[in-house]
């Protein structure tokens, strides 16, 4: 089976999560030809990417021909589109073989971007959502599942610290971004993304750098997530003495899951699928309502916490690894191939 992969391509790279997703599912497809004989009589597994480089509507109705042209070249069995946009226009750029759309969250929670979104779902032979609050905002029309994007379990830490030379270059990494003597909060991403609204988290360590106990301490200091690779990411994880999330909106965040997966304490305001995966995993806490002074309280507990928590369980056990869910989708796949 051949699958053509369809994303953004804006920043001279693919979202990491996407390339992660599919990989694995390359590698589940090869895994499936499993005898030499099946080999040579059948065509390999594979993968091709289709890489969108343009903006907004007109910058992806401008890609439709050189996506004809692609889906021409590698004669895919389905064509697999991620975010709205990218799934709008592969179902422009082809209605002969099959289109499964993966809907992330802000093709859902943007309203300029919404009615693109809609479109495509009507028209593609599958869609794919990663959180129950989007399938609600967008009450999808045609055959769905509900499939939140899955993660690559890093190794435990107790596992790490056997690598002894990794690990003394992670750890002397990691004492070079947090300062000494303070509590570490690790930021769900960039400063300068508003979306993820910086301001509000400045805000809460702000109170939480005013209460006594915490200043007694050494204060709090908040990491910026940005500009780190996959090994650096854990490794602030599994460092950090809790994790906070701040968004205005989201669909299944990954660094949720991520940071469950390193045992990492949570704090995050109600938004995207949070809750339902933190929900009932002691050290994490979800706020429902945006007040620093209510995240900033949960933030102190969090804090207090002082251990890692059983997010990692949880991870496995809502099966949410990259090869229980790249399992999920070959099963779209080869129901939707003609």
């Amino acid at each position: 089976m051949k699958i053509l992969i369809v994303a953004s391509y804006n920043k001279n790279r693919y979202a990491p999560f996407i390339v992660e997703q599919a990989e694995t599912i390359a590698n589940e497809l090869r895994n499936r030809v499993n005898s030499e004989e099946l080999r040579v009589k059948s065509e390999v597994s594979e993968v091709e990417w289709f890489g969108v480089q343009g903006k907004g509507i007109m910058g992806y109705l401008k890609a439709v021909p050189k996506l004809r042209a692609k889906i021409k070249e590698c004669k895919p069995d389905v064509v697999h589109a991620h975010y709205g946009l990218s799934c709008l226009l592969t179902n422009l750029a082809t209605r002969r073989v099959p289109v499964v759309s993966t809907y992330h969250g802000s093709d859902i929670n943007e309203p300029k971007v919404l009615p693109f979104s809609k479109v495509a779902m009507w028209l593609s032979a599958w869609n794919i959502f990663v959180s129950q609050r989007n399938v609600d905002i967008a009450k999808p029309y045609k055959h769905w599942s509900l499939i939140p994007c899955g993660i690559n379990l890093p190794q435990p830490w107790s596992e790490l610290k056997d690598q002894l030379v990794e690990q003394l270059t992670l750890n002397q990494w990691v004492e070079g971004v947090l300062e000494k003597g303070k509590k570490h909060v690790l930021f769900a991403g960039a400063f300068d993304n508003t979306v993820k609204d910086p301001q509000l988290a400045m805000d809460v360590i702000a109170r939480v750098n005013s209460e006594e106990l915490i200043v007694k301490s050494g204060g709090v200091q908040l990491v910026e997530l940005k500009g780190y690779t996959r090994d650096q990411v854990n490794a602030l994880m599994y460092n950090c003495d809790a994790f906070l999330m701040t968004s205005k909106t989201e669909g299944s965040p990954q660094v949720i899951k991520e940071a469950m997966a390193c045992g990492c304490p949570i704090v995050s305001v109600d938004v995207g699928d949070v809750k339902e995966r933190t929900e009932g995993v002691d050290g994490c806490y979800v706020v429902p309502s945006r007040e620093p002074k209510d995240i900033a309280a949960a933030l102190e507990k969090a804090i207090a916490f002082e251990g890692k928590t059983k997010g990692r369980e949880r991870i496995i056990a809502d099966e949410l690894t990259n090869e229980l869910v790249a399992k999920r989708i070959i099963e779209i796949y080869e129901r939707v191939k003609r």
